[in-house]
This record gives C-alpha cells, structure tokens and sequence, in this order.
C-alpha cells in the first residue's frame, strides 16, 4: 500500500506499473462522518490537500491522466442560487466554508484545476445499488431524524461509466457529476420505503435542530450539470434525471435487499 503523500513511493509505483490512466477516489472523512475532521485536521489535510496534489503533480510528471473524485458539498443554497432555482456551475466560486473537509476540498480544486492532465468529476451524495455502509442512502435511513431538503445526488450505476468514458477519451478540466435534477431527503425515503422497505418510517427535524447535534455544517445545493450532459452527449451517454434514477431501488429490490 502506498500513501498518497508520500511523493517518493507514489513517483515508484507508477514507475513499476506504467499506467496510462490514474483514478483518485481517496476522501478522508472517518468515521462516523465528515465531523471526525473538525478534531483531526492534520489527519484530514494529509490524504485530501498534501496526497491529491502529490498525486495528480506525479502524474503529470509522468504523463499520466488522473481522474480525481472531488466533492460538490462547497456549496451552499444562496440568494443567487435558491433552493428551486439555478444550479451551481462549475465556474461558480465555493462559497461553503462550514465543514473542515468542504473547506480543504474546495482549496485543492482550486489548484489542481489548473493542472493539464486532471479531469476533476465533483459528485454530491453518491448512491449505490446496495446498502453500502458508505452510500448515502444507507447512512439517510439510518439517522433519527432528518432535514427535508432538496440536493443534486450521484447514482453510481449511471454516473461511475461517464467517469470512464471521460476518462478514456483523455477529458480533463471540472465537471459537477451529478444526475440532473435535485431531489428532497423525503421523496428519496419514501421511494425508498414504497420500493424497497414498506415497513420503514422515519421523522423530520429542522436545519436549527440539526445544528445542535453535529459539529460540522451541511452543504445543501444543486449543481448545474450542463456541461457534463453536452459532453457526454458527444459519446453518445445520457444520464437520467434523478426521480427516474432513483429506480435504483427497484434494482435493489430484484437483488433482495430489504
């Protein structure tokens, strides 16, 4: 295993595997969640600024193409981009500083964009068509109480190809990787409860009452995709709008996930 920060040995396996393509999906948040980082941000800083930069600087080095997973969580429902109203671009400066890991994710994009040999895909909430204890399903159904809130969310299954085709046809600069659309906490839940768990209930508290039990602020925001969709549009892929996404669960179900 080869830490990210360390510059010497990340420079010594790419020279012993000779990739054409490097995928960046390291993102320290711990346990339970992105709270862990306001206590460690040292330990934060290492894998998520020092590792990234390292990485993509030794893959351009080397001539090698670097997809780094970053996160659309830098931005924040404002006066210029209401909840119901445009999304965030990709040109749009971050303007969610209320998390230690938002904050350091934010300040890396803003350098490692500029590097020639990066595509930067910023997903928001990621999803997978299981239960995966890292999905953001898994961890909405499993919280006492939670805030009604509309978001720009990631389905893996539709987006996680779109990396590859990306990738592949050597695609760099910032893309927000998202589905179309955004979507309530509510409505993913009770698709949930309608598709997957019909005995599965769950109650509402507000962003105030939220605040009072975890140290790190939220990012609530929708992101324009755009860009991602003309691009993709080139290679023939299209991405669903996210209620029709959200089908996933029907996937799940097939499987015998309950």
């Amino acid at each position: 295993m080869v830490r990210m920060e360390d510059r010497e040995a990340v420079l010594r396996e790419l020279i012993r595997v000779q990739p054409t393509h490097v995928v960046d999906a390291a993102g320290c948040t711990r346990r339970p969640n992105v709270d862990w980082c306001e206590d460690h941000k040292e330990a934060t800083i290492r894998p998520n600024a020092i590792g990234t930069l390292n990485l993509a600087d030794c893959c351009f080095l080397r001539h090698i193409h670097c997809t780094v997973f970053a996160t659309g969580c830098i931005y924040q429902y404002d006066e210029t981009h209401p909840l119901g109203g445009q999304g965030f671009l990709e040109t749009d400066p971050a303007n969610f500083a209320g998390s230690f890991y938002s904050m350091t994710k934010a300040h890396v994009e803003e350098i490692i964009k500029h590097y020639n040999n990066c595509l930067i895909l910023r997903l928001r909430m990621p999803v997978s068509d299981d239960l995966h204890p890292r999905s953001f399903v898994t961890k909405i159904t499993k919280y006492k109480h939670v805030v009604d809130i509309s978001n720009s969310h990631t389905i893996l299954a539709d987006l996680l190809p779109a990396a590859i085709l990306l990738a592949e046809h050597g695609e760099v600069g910032v893309y927000n990787f998202t589905n179309p659309g955004a979507i309530s906490h509510n409505e993913v839940l009770t698709l949930f409860r309608d598709i997957v768990r019909p005995v599965f209930t769950w109650k509402n508290f507000s962003i105030d009452e939220q605040a009072k039990v975890i140290k790190a602020g939220r990012s609530s925001c929708k992101l324009d995709i755009t860009k991602l969709v003309a691009k993709l549009k080139e290679y023939g892929y299209d991405i669903p709008e996210i209620h029709k996404a959200y089908r996933c669960f029907g996937r799940m179900r097939a499987t015998g996930i309950q």
